[in-house]
C-alpha cells in the first residue's frame, strides 16, 4: 500500500468547517458524509481523521495522525512532542481571564486567594505561577462562563473571540494570558517518506494563504507618474507596464497586500491613477 499522510481534524467546532474549507482549496477533493471518523482524498495521499479537539494532541504525539489543524493554544495546553509549522490565518482568538463586570479590578492580584473556572488550567497555571498569584484553579468542560454566575469560581479563564459570550453572562475580560489561532501542527519527528509528501501539502497551504492576504490590481496612469507608482505597488518583483493606446499613459499590473490595501488605493489616486480595479487571487506561488 502506498504512503499516506493522516491529518487530524476536529469533527465539531469551531475549526470545522475552516479547515474542510482550506483542504478542498488547496485541490483535495474528498467526500466528507456525515458521521463519517476517518475519509480518504481521491487525489492527493491523504487520509482526514475527525477526532474530538483535545484528543487530537495527544493522537499526534502517538502517530495516529501525522499532522493536525488546531489552535495554538491547544499545543500549549497539552504540551505534546508536536510542533506548530505554519500558521492558518483563520479561528483567531485568545485565552483571557475574567470577572464579573460588577467586579472593580485593580489588577491581577485581585485574583490572589481566589477561585478560577477554566477548561486550560496548564497554561493557566503557568500563568499565575510567572506572576506569582495563588489561586484555587477548578478544571470543568464547556460552559465555563456559568460557573461565576453558580457560585462555582470568582473569575474563569477561557477562550474568547468577540466578547459577546462574557458579556451574556455578565463578564468582563480584564488579562489576556495568550493570542492564538489555527496552525498546522506535526509530530517532531515525522517519517522521511511522510515528510515529502507534508512538505508538498505546507506548499499549496502556503499559496493559499497568500492568495487570501493579496489582491491583484489593475490601473491606468499617467507616464510622467510610473516611478512613483512603481515605488507604490513593487509587485512580488516589480509591477508589469504596458503602453496604452493613448499617447502618455501606461496600463500597470502590480499586487498589494490586503492589509495596506486602503491607504496604496489613496496613494494611487493621488498619483494620477485611473480605472483602478482589484481582482482576487485564487492561488499566488511566490
Amino acid at each position: 500500500m502506498s504512503e499516506k499522510l493522516k491529518i487530524a481534524i476536529q469533527k465539531s467546532g469551531r475549526l470545522h468547517e475552516n479547515s474542510l474549507r482550506l483542504l478542498k482549496e488547496c485541490g483535495i477533493s474528498f467526500d466528507n458524509g456525515n458521521d463519517h471518523l476517518k475519509i480518504q482524498a481521491n487525489n492527493f495521499p491523504l487520509e482526514i481523521l475527525f477526532l474530538r479537539n483535545s484528543d487530537i494532541p495527544q493522537y499526534v504525539e502517538d502517530g495516529v495522525a501525522d499532522i493536525a489543524i488546531i489552535g495554538q493554544n491547544l499545543i500549549i495546553e497539552k504540551d505534546k512532542k508536536i510542533e506548530e509549522i505554519i500558521k492558518l490565518g483563520f479561528s483567531k482568538c485568545r485565552l483571557s481571564l475574567a470577572v464579573p463586570k460588577n467586579v472593580e479590578y485593580p489588577g491581577l492580584t485581585w485574583f490572589n486567594g481566589r477561585k478560577i473556572a477554566t477548561s486550560y488550567p496548564n497554561t493557566l497555571k503557568k500563568f499565575l505561577d510567572k506572576n506569582n498569584i495563588r489561586v484555587e484553579i477548578h478544571e470543568i468542560s464547556g460552559s465555563v462562563e456559568i460557573a461565576p454566575n453558580i457560585g462555582l469560581a470568582d473569575g474563569i479563564c477561557d477562550l474568547v473571540s468577540s466578547g459577546s459570550t462574557l458579556f451574556k453572562n455578565g463578564l468582563k475580560e480584564v488579562e489576556i494570558i495568550l493570542e492564538s489561532e489555527a496552525c498546522l501542527a506535526a509530530k517532531t519527528d515525522v517519517d522521511a517518506k511522510k515528510k515529502i509528501l507534508l512538505d508538498k501539502l505546507i506548499f499549496r497551504m502556503k499559496a493559499v494563504l497568500t492568495s487570501r492576504n493579496n489582491k491583484y490590481v489593475l490601473l491606468n496612469a499617467p507616464d510622467k507618474k510610473l516611478d512613483t507608482i512603481k515605488r507604490i505597488i513593487p509587485g512580488i518583483k516589480s509591477p508589469t507596464i504596458m503602453p496604452l493606446a493613448e499617447k502618455g499613459w501606461s496600463s500597470v499590473h502590480s499586487v498589494i497586500n490586503e492589509n495596506d490595501f486602503w491607504e496604496i488605493i489613496d496613494q494611487l489616486k493621488e498619483n494620477g491613477a485611473q480605472g483602478i480595479l482589484i481582482i482576487p487571487i485564487e492561488k499566488m506561488i511566490v
